[in-house]
């Protein structure tokens, strides 16, 4: 239960510069058409879509750009036809990284990935060289609010929830995934503003960098996490706050 900073906490970080540049609601209304496309464009009964529509909501996009890429995944509407696919990757130091793509042209994505690793001291993985260090995970963060840790989980306790981590301004609440809605539900039920909700990877092991390697690992994640087709980057990456505050004042 404490306090240290792994990539999914440092890429929260930066989530209001990417709504800043309207990218964060190109990733979404991806999200939005693949999760309509598989599931079928109703909400109600569709829980990625679902998820998908309240992450939309949560940074203001507006609800005519929701409904068309829903019309989108339904067919209503052309479109791009959007791929899923998974890379994995090794970055500086030896971190192990997942990069999640929707694009509509594989060949494209696969090359342009290859190429920032590369690039970046990194090089790209096997299938399930990288993956099996990671479990799919809820991860639902509230806002601290004068809120303590204990209360956090005595709310989720009887929920399904597996930990509790503290981050800059949020409690970071660890759940298996089919605990999202139960979890989600209790967070809200006590009180608590939840900033994000989502079904992300998360690293069973992690891997504690400093100095150059730290340096240029959050460098690539960066990359990888501006490049276009991407959708998430995770990664095993561990940066003590002590070591982040001195990289984050050396840049």
């Amino acid at each position: 239960m404490a306090g240290h900073s792994k990539w999914a906490n440092i890429k929260h970080r930066k989530g209001a510069a990417d709504a800043k540049r309207g990218k964060v609601f190109t990733k979404i209304a991806k999200e939005i058409t693949i999760s309509a496309r598989l599931g079928g464009g109703e909400p109600a009964s569709n829980p990625r879509l679902r998820l998908a529509v309240q992450s939309a909501r949560a940074v203001n996009m507006p609800g005519d750009n929701i409904k068309r890429a829903i019309q989108r995944g339904t067919g209503e509407l052309e479109g791009q036809q959007l791929e899923e696919m998974m890379f994995e990757g090794y970055g500086p130091g030896g971190i192990g990284i997942l990069i999640e793509c929707v694009s509509d042209n594989r060949n494209r994505a696969v090359a342009d990935i290859r190429r920032i690793l590369s690039r970046n001291n990194g090089s790209m993985a096997d299938a399930g060289a990288v993956a099996w260090n990671f479990n799919r995970n809820t991860v639902i963060s509230v806002s601290k609010g004068g809120h303590s840790e204990d209360d956090v989980l005595m709310a989720v306790m009887d929920a399904g929830a597996e930990d509790v981590k503290i981050s800059d301004d949020t409690y970071d609440v660890y759940a298996p995934v089919d605990c999202f809605e139960p979890v989600r539900s209790a967070l809200e039920e006590a009180g608590f503003t939840v900033t994000a909700a989502n079904l992300e990877f998360v690293p069973n092991q992690t891997l504690e960098l400093t100095g150059a390697d730290a340096a240029a690992a959050l460098k690539l994640l960066d990359l990888l996490d501006d490049y276009d087709d991407t959708q998430n980057v995770y990664s095993n990456l561990e940066v003590n706050e002590e070591e982040l505050a001195r990289l984050e004042a050396e840049s």
